[in-house]
């Protein structure tokens, strides 16, 4: 398990004053509202201070107290914000961080193996699992509800799903 997660991604300046456009990597955008800062793509020897956070349609306006002007936003379009995991919202039950999810084993509830969780795609409805099958070129994907996913193991890595005819070609 990574120690950061991943809450969103910049994608470009906002006005003259140095402010962000952030798309939101998480559910519950309004938790940019509770950060008092965050780390860029990853890395912990910086931290960055947020001073105000606006919303505008599905964006986040983040004001953040080392970027000034628009040309300094400007060099930090399509880095990623990160926070320590200890900061992270505690989770409903059976819902689980992107970061967990990635690289688990995946079998069928016959115990036989499928492959490793490559990707979560995620869509208005629900989200999608891509499964990588040994052997094969495409992936598997899996709608993430209850009728085809059947047991997470986070700490054991391990995902049980429902096989049907179709799901995996």
């Amino acid at each position: 398990m990574s120690n950061l997660l991943k809450v969103g991604q910049i994608v470009g300046t906002h006005g003259i004053r140095g402010e962000v456009r952030v798309y939101p990597l998480t559910d519950y955008k309004e938790r940019f509202e509770e950060l008092k800062w965050v780390y860029m793509d990853g890395q912990r020897d910086e931290k960055y201070h947020i001073q105000s956070v606006k919303y505008k349609k599905n964006m986040v306006i983040l004001k953040i107290k080392e970027i000034n002007t628009c040309n300094d936003a400007e060099t930090y379009r399509d880095k990623y914000l990160y926070i320590d995991r200890e900061d992270a919202r505690e989770l409903p039950e059976d819902t689980y961080f992107i970061t967990d999810l990635i690289g688990i084993e995946v079998f069928s509830t016959e115990n036989e193996y499928i492959g490793k969780l490559k990707n979560v795609i995620q869509t208005s409805a629900n989200d999608i699992y891509e499964i990588k099958i040994e052997g094969k070129k495409a992936p598997a994907l899996i709608p993430a509800v209850g009728e085809f996913v059947k047991e997470v193991n986070i700490s054991e890595k391990k995902m049980i799903i429902k096989l049907i005819e179709g799901l995996i070609e």
